[in-house]
């Protein structure tokens, strides 16, 4: 569905995309995840050049709480043996954390696209497998199917694909409600704005009517909450259900 992007961009619409290369198509959702990954690789390595020994900067000194905090997250729940996850883990929640704040800037988050939210969870569903595959053999990981009767296999698949379709949808259903929320109130405000001050007589009422002076202020609080807050939360508890379900998988067989 295309949108015109030219005027003020309704968040909840469906993203446009334009036709490149043949049938390969621009997504919006592709466009601004290039720019929130350009964000995220910008500020690396503003952080970390020029690091010292002694005498550290302020810049260093963030860029260390942060590597350690990613340490601890991972490490401190699941053990030292899963330090391998913590690039993986610190990229995304930087992805979700910059994608979700994103939309404060005017523009569609990526993670109101659940193509986005799939993606990570096939991500992390296949590292699930391979460590389930490494406790217990492959054989192994197909026999739990049959457990605890073969009749339940059918069942045990439906759980098993289960994990990466409801972290992707847990992920991606509290995003977007936020941001069709947003739409929705910042939508209904220009409206009443438009018919309140439309009452006024002359040429007043006709100029205020066209000022959307009631959508002024509630929307951004309101993103303190549906952008910030939550988007931090969505981030954190996609991250808590990767390093779980992988450290739950390496210990079966």
């Amino acid at each position: 569905m295309n949108v015109d992007i030219t005027g003020p961009k309704i968040l909840y619409e469906t993203p446009w995309e334009l036709p490149v290369l043949g049938s390969f198509k621009l997504t919006e959702t592709i466009l601004i995840s290039w720019i929130v990954m350009a964000i995220i690789t910008g500020l690396c390595i503003w952080l970390t050049h020029d690091l010292k020994v002694e005498k550290i900067s302020k810049r260093q000194a963030f860029a260390e709480m942060l590597v350690e905090t990613a340490d601890k997250f991972v490490i401190g729940n699941i053990g030292e043996k899963f330090a391998w996850l913590i690039p993986l883990v610190a990229t995304i929640f930087s992805l979700s954390i910059v994608s979700n704040l994103i939309s404060l800037f005017g523009v569609w988050s990526p993670t109101a696209d659940l193509n986005t939210e799939i993606t990570w969870a096939a991500v992390v569903f296949v590292l699930i497998t391979i460590q389930k595959i490494k406790a217990g053999g492959f054989g192994g990981y197909l026999k739990s199917f049959t457990q605890p009767i073969p009749v339940l296999t059918p069942f045990n698949i439906l759980s098993e694909l289960s994990t990466p379709i409801s972290m992707a949808f847990r992920h991606f259903g509290n995003i977007l409600s936020g941001v069709v929320i947003n739409g929705l109130i910042y939508g209904s405000l220009i409206l009443a704005s438009s018919a309140l001050f439309g009452l006024i007589p002359g040429a007043v009422g006709n100029i205020l009517s066209n000022v959307p002076i009631l959508a002024v202020g509630l929307p951004a609080v309101l993103s303190v909450y549906f952008d910030w807050f939550t988007g931090v939360m969505q981030a954190y508890i996609f991250c808590v259900l990767t390093i779980m379900y992988i450290s739950n998988a390496a210990s079966e067989g």
